[in-house]
């Protein structure tokens, strides 16, 4: 994981580029993020890691192993610690990492826990079609129909689709562009959505599997010229009669 960030997602809207075009977005605080511990491959710990903190904490509300984690490395008392392996960023304790890691264009991961929906049956959670809704049929609309396995071996197969708890789950979405980086207010406008609700904590990584020699998309600007150039070609000439 060559870089990453703690963030938390604010919510969503909208940019227009320069031609007007709209693309939807979800505002990401992601920073400041400070460095709360550097493991190294020659050190204790075996491997190369940075551990980032991100949102401010008082020391009343950490629990005593965290709360003496961050006092043994000086640190600021933080919410959320996330360990990023293989940092490529030469950096040490007591810095901080902004938003600044990511420019406008870059593809990133967004890994996030998406919305708990409570207890849900088999149609909403699974998409089941359900039971009819005539010739007899009472009851049966929203049901699963049977589980069973009949005479043998007679009893429910494991990890078969059944009601239960829904969301609320770890999530990663691939290859998110980022439209827009402002610094100064520390906010990531990303495109596309997040999993999580208003006020969760997402962490963004570079992404992985983003194709190499990947170039943005040509502006509409140079077709719009193409196009007009094209049209000022002088017409082919008839060829002369013999």
């Amino acid at each position: 994981m060559p870089v990453g960030l703690l963030g938390k997602k604010l919510g969503h809207t909208r940019v227009y580029d320069a031609h007007g075009v709209i693309t939807p977005v979800t505002v990401v605080l992601a920073g400041p993020n400070r460095v709360m511990q550097v493991k190294t491959q020659g050190g204790k710990d075996g491997y190369n890691a940075v551990q980032l903190g991100f949102d401010d904490q008082k020391e009343q509300r950490m629990t005593k192993p965290l709360l003496g984690h961050v006092k043994k490395q000086n640190a600021t008392p933080v919410k959320r610690i996330k360990e990023f392996r293989n940092f490529s960023r030469d950096v040490k304790p007591g810095d901080v990492v902004g938003v600044d890691l990511f420019a406008p264009g870059d593809f990133v991961d967004a890994i996030g826990v998406t919305k708990g929906r409570g207890f849900e049956g088999v149609v909403g959670r699974h998409g089941f079609a359900g039971g009819d809704s005539t010739h007899g049929a009472k009851g049966w609309h929203r049901r699963s129909g049977a589980i069973g396995q009949r005479l043998f071996p007679g009893t429910v197969q494991r990890g078969l689709k059944m009601p239960g708890h829904m969301g609320q789950v770890r999530r990663t979405v691939q290859n998110l562009q980022v439209i827009q980086v402002r610094q100064a207010d520390n906010l990531l406008l990303i495109k596309g959505s997040i999993p999580g609700s208003e006020g969760d904590y997402v962490v963004l990584r570079e992404s992985k599997k983003r194709p190499k020699g990947w170039k943005p998309p040509v502006s509409l600007a140079p077709m719009k010229k193409k196009a007009a150039t094209a049209e000022k070609k002088p017409e082919a000439k008839a060829p002369a009669k013999k």
